[in-house]
């Protein structure tokens, strides 16, 4: 990048006549040479924005958060814009309540270090069994205060046994999965649609 110098006089000269013969391409836009040099605006004359006053904070008391921040969609959100891979009436049936599951497993009051063996028991075996719908309950979990900056998800075990019914060793052996009705569980719970074992 080449280092911009002062013009000696006899250039400052030489510019000069050369400018005064060029026409302006655009002329009601071309600033002109006067307005080139004239020196930036200060501080002071520029009209600069004032910034909203910052709140006084005492020792003690409690930041003010924003309660309702979620940066990813719900479990419901994402189980409605899946792709129905089953039977249509069979789906509306099941969603509405009309069919009961064969089998049910309750996980509450699990650790998810217990929790995962025993869905991946439970989903095998029923599958081995020719079972087609099962019904795993994970309950809702418990809201608690969430004072930090990053949102807190209610429910560890609501969350995880969707993600984890959509890895292996299970993914291959579910055909679909659905919060449940209202009668058997309601968001607390999910109907897990199974394929038929070959």
């Amino acid at each position: 990048m080449a280092r911009r110098r002062t013009l000696r006089p006899e250039e400052e000269d030489l510019w000069q006549s050369v400018a005064r013969t060029a026409q302006p391409l655009h002329p009601q836009k071309s600033p002109s040479l006067d307005q080139l040099r004239s020196p930036l605006p200060t501080e002071s004359s520029q009209k600069a924005e004032q910034p909203e006053p910052i709140r006084t904070f005492r020792v003690g008391e409690r930041a003010q958060t924003v309660l309702g921040h979620d940066l990813s969609p719900s479990i419901s959100d994402s189980m409605t814009r899946a792709p129905l891979r089953m039977d249509a009436k069979a789906f509306a049936q099941m969603s509405r309540g009309k069919l009961s599951p064969e089998a049910r497993i309750d996980l509450h009051g699990m650790t998810l270090a217990e929790a995962h063996p025993e869905l991946i028991r439970f989903v095998l075996n029923a599958q081995s069994q020719g079972l087609r719908l099962v019904l795993v309950i994970t309950g809702k979990g418990k809201r608690m205060e969430d004072s930090g900056p990053i949102p807190q998800r209610v429910g560890v075990l609501k969350h995880s046994v969707p993600q984890w019914l959509r890895l292996p060793p299970l993914a291959p052996a579910i055909l679909q999965v659905a919060e449940a009705h209202l009668k058997h569980g309601g968001s607390g719970a999910y109907y897990v649609y199974l394929r038929r074992s070959r």
